[in-house]
């Protein structure tokens, strides 16, 4: 196989918007565990003055990612982040106007390899949202799994993420005046599994836990997609039932967590490595219609819960053909990508 180096005139704004997803990826993967690591050396070599009070803090601080977590607007507009954002581009487009009296859940779809575009979009102050939705703050709901890592949880709370437990959401739409989102990635780690490029397969008819909470605290549910997650990076070929596919479920059981074996590009060439591809991500949401009708009853009934469900993807269907003839105008790439039915499981 050929190796295709980049060349050397590469201009210096975009050698820095490859070291801001460098530096986001290492994060994903290594950083979690170079925080443990930090705090196990702390303990063999007995720093007791700088791990006990940090455990005794944590101890009361632990609930904290369930409360609407500590993020940091100087975080947030660090400029690393407007480089991120310019690495792919991320855009997040809105189509229709949301009331900032209300509470709302923002279902994600889809997952992706590592959410790259929930992350820019409502993670960091260089996306547009502040712009396209005033006098809202959203909050994007990941694995509680994050929050137990040591030092790293101070870290991701920062960018306003929070816990995606039912107290945490409960948290987030319970809250008065409104203006609050909860961004849920409804597919969650198991979508993750099936993130191949030209290829929608969504989880959403397992889920039902968000449609209960909407329904309990009155929240307006809006399916939000973003095209082209899936294009970012390759999997390794994982169909179900495969051994491969199979070890993979089995460690998701029991860490909470999906491990897809991706690859892309490379720092300094295009072959390989762990870098994402540069492919527009276009996130658009909310759909055009209004979920004010879904502030029915404090105890939701099972038939209410499955047939809001069913009128969920039936809108987040609709809200993906509806625009795809821009798509295929802005990306003419995309045409083919975008027209194959996502197969909703």
């Amino acid at each position: 196989m050929k190796v295709e180096f980049a060349p050397l005139n590469i201009p210096l704004a975009r050698r820095l918007q490859t070291a801001a997803v460098l530096q986001w990826v290492l994060s994903f993967l290594l950083l979690a565990q170079v925080c443990v690591g930090v705090i196990v050396i702390l303990i063999v070599y007995n720093y007791w003055f700088l791990y006990v009070p940090y455990v005794t803090w944590l101890y009361f601080d632990w609930s904290t990612p369930e409360q609407g977590g500590r993020r940091s607007n100087w975080v947030r507009s660090w400029t690393v982040w407007r480089y991120f954002k310019d690495y792919f581009p991320i855009h997040l487009i809105k189509t229709w106007d949301l009331d900032p009296s209300h509470n709302y859940i923002f279902g994600f779809h889809p997952h992706g390899v590592l959410v790259a575009g929930a992350f820019g979009n409502f993670c960091t102050n260089y996306s547009d949202f502040e712009e396209l939705f005033p006098g809202f703050t959203a909050y994007l709901h990941v694995l509680p799994f994050w929050f137990r890592c040591p030092l790293f949880r101070e870290y991701l709370m920062t960018s306003g993420s929070v816990s995606v437990s039912k107290k945490s959401v409960t948290h987030v739409l319970s809250k008065e005046g409104g203006g609050n989102i909860s961004v849920i990635v409804l597919g969650g780690a198991e979508e993750s599994l099936d993130a191949h490029p030209g290829k929608f397969t969504l989880f959403i008819r397992q889920r039902k836990g968000f449609v209960k909470i909407a329904l309990t605290h009155g929240a307006s549910l809006v399916p939000v997609f973003s095209f082209g997650e899936n294009e970012l990076f390759k999997q390794v070929n994982n169909p179900e039932g495969s051994w491969l596919r199979t070890v993979q479920e089995k460690l998701q059981k029991i860490m909470g967590f999906a491990l897809p074996l991706f690859h892309a590009r490379g720092i300094f060439q295009y072959n390989f490595g762990l870098m994402p591809y540069r492919k527009p991500i276009h996130t658009v949401g909310p759909a055009c219609w209004s979920w004010s009708w879904l502030t029915l009853r404090p105890q939701p009934h099972k038939e209410t819960n499955i047939d809001i469900k069913e009128l969920f993807i039936m809108h987040q269907l609709n809200l993906q053909k509806e625009v795809m003839w821009v798509w295929g105008v802005i990306q003419s790439d995309l045409v083919s990508f975008l027209f194959s039915e996502p197969q909703i499981l």
